[in-house]
C-alpha cells in the first residue's frame, strides 16, 4: 500500500526557513509530477509547486524565488526549501503524486504538516 508522509512542518517567524520532506513508501508507477500543495485556513486548497520526472520545476507565482522543489531519487524523497516566510504561508501542506496512465489517473496525497509563520 502506497503512503506519503511529509515531516518537517513547525512554527517560525516571518523571513525564517522550513525544509519539508515528503517520504513514499510503497511502489508509485507512471508518476507525472510530484509537488505540495496547501490549505491556509478559511482558503480551498492550492497548488505551491511541482516537479516532473524530467526535472522541470514549477511554482505559485507567490512563492517562486522563495521556495525550491526537488527529489533525492535515490531515497525517493522530495523536498521543499521554503525560504523567506510570510504569514501567509500558514497552512497544512500537503505532498502529493499524481499518476496517469492511458486513460487512468489518480492523485496520492499524504496527510499533511502544519506551517505557522506569524509575523
Amino acid at each position: 500500500q502506497v503512503q506519503l508522509v511529509e515531516s518537517g512542518g513547525g512554527s517560525v517567524q516571518t523571513g525564517e526557513s522550513l525544509r519539508l520532506s515528503c517520504s513514499t513508501s510503497g511502489t508509485i508507477r507512471n508518476i507525472k509530477s510530484r509537488g505540495f500543495f496547501r490549505h491556509a485556513p478559511g482558503k480551498e486548497r492550492e497548488w505551491v509547486a511541482t516537479i516532473t520526472p524530467g526535472g522541470s520545476a514549477n511554482y505559485l507565482g507567490s512563492v517562486k524565488g522563495r521556495f525550491t522543489v526537488w527529489r533525492d531519487n535515490a531515497k525517493y524523497i522530495l523536498y521543499l526549501q521554503m525560504d523567506n516566510l510570510k504569514p501567509e504561508g500558514t497552512g497544512v501542506y500537503y505532498c502529493n503524486s499524481w499518476t496517469s496512465y492511458l486513460s487512468d489517473e489518480h492523485d496520492y496525497w499524504g496527510r499533511g504538516t502544519q506551517v505557522t509563520v506569524s509575523s
